[in-house]
């Protein structure tokens, strides 16, 4: 992975700055400079996207996912239990 993203590592597990993208054709991640984008199929109401987010990730990163921050906003903030920057680092290369 030649760029960077902004994470915080904490005693729970990793955040990672996401903006999300919604109703896109396929669920996929992309990194752009320091951010993850996120393109959700769902559209943004009641809470769709939030769903597919954490369900998605939790299935492809195998760890708990939780939204932490801007639950009604594209830009959010996600924990992501029991993970280190490496290990995104090197999931994100193989994808």
């Amino acid at each position: 992975m030649k760029e960077s993203l902004k994470v915080n590592e904490s005693k729970n597990g990793l955040i990672v700055d996401v903006f999300v993208k919604p109703n896109c054709s396929k669920f996929g991640l992309v990194v752009e400079g320091e951010e993850l984008i996120v393109c959700s199929t769902e559209e943004p109401t009641k809470g769709k996207v939030n769903r597919e987010i954490v369900k998605e990730l939790t299935r492809l990163l195998g760890r708990r996912v939780q939204i932490v921050f801007g639950l009604t906003s594209r830009q959010k903030k996600i924990l992501i239990e029991n993970y280190r920057k490496k290990d995104i680092e090197t999931f994100l290369s193989e994808q």
